[in-house]
């Protein structure tokens, strides 16, 4: 399967501009699976509710946003996974949406929301989620959510061979992270984030770039710039991701005493 990301800076305000952009940079490529960064429609800093509303798209009609990604599926015939700003019965959620030329699927709505998000979305209600495509089961997570290892190990233990993390990473420490969660739960990870600066009164945020993809064990399959726009396609074996054992005689998830694990 070639799997790869999208990497490059959103526009607030200007869905059309973020849907060119887009077009643009993934028309040289060939891929079966592309993520996306998140909140990839809207771009990320708003004073408020209303101000994202105008921007977010419902699943029910989709906007020239998730159109657009519909069409790329179809040409590539592939899928591709891309946060948004979503509306859900005139609710607004941080979520990430997986397209292929057969339609959207259920979306997966941000369970651990970062700092002022918590003013802007509600939080996540449709809980860890696993698809198939073409024959590997994938799931998603957002941004924030890496630094809660339940919530790879839940879709590891759902049967994901690859998690799809569309971010808008502030902090430092994610990327090495990841290396960490795919070795954990031997599942490849593609983090898709973002880069650029956006400013909002007193708010300055700096987006740290470097997308990766990494390996069951935890290997480095292919990293972004920090401060760039990139696209970039790797071909992996998902099958890998089969394989749970550490050892002859240990496995990752047989080997789990969750009886003493505290809850």
């Amino acid at each position: 399967m070639k799997v790869g990301f999208l990497q490059f800076s959103p526009h607030r305000n200007d869905v059309h501009a973020n849907v060119q952009r887009i077009q643009q940079l993934l028309e040289p490529f060939d891929f079966d699976l592309m993520i996306l960064p998140e909140l990839a429609n809207s771009g990320y800093l708003y004073p408020s509710t209303s101000d994202v509303l105008p921007l977010a798209e419902s699943l029910d009609a989709p906007g020239e946003f998730l159109t657009s990604l519909q069409k790329i599926a179809r040409q590539k015939d592939a899928c591709l996974i891309s946060g948004i700003a979503e509306v859900h019965a005139g609710v607004l959620y941080n979520a990430a949406v997986a397209v292929d030329k057969d339609g959207i699927q259920a979306p997966y709505r941000k369970v651990h929301l970062y700092n002022t998000e918590k003013k802007l979305f509600s939080p996540g209600n449709s809980g860890f989620q696993v698809f198939d495509f073409k024959g590997v089961k994938i799931g998603m997570m957002i941004c924030f959510d890496w630094i809660f290892p339940e919530a790879a190990r839940t879709l590891a233990l759902k049967g994901a061979q690859l998690i799809a993390h569309p971010a808008n990473l502030v902090l430092p420490y994610c990327q090495a992270a990841m290396r960490t969660r795919s070795l954990e739960n031997s599942v490849f990870t593609i983090t898709a984030n973002r880069i650029g600066t956006e400013i909002l009164d007193d708010t300055h945020l700096t987006f740290t770039g470097s997308s990766q993809v990494t390996s069951p064990r935890g290997e480095l399959l292919c990293t972004a710039p920090p401060d760039a726009p990139s696209v970039q396609v790797v071909e992996i074996d998902p099958t890998q991701a089969l394989n749970k054992h550490i050892s002859p005689n240990n496995h990752l998830f047989e080997d789990r005493r969750s009886d003493l694990y505290f809850k």
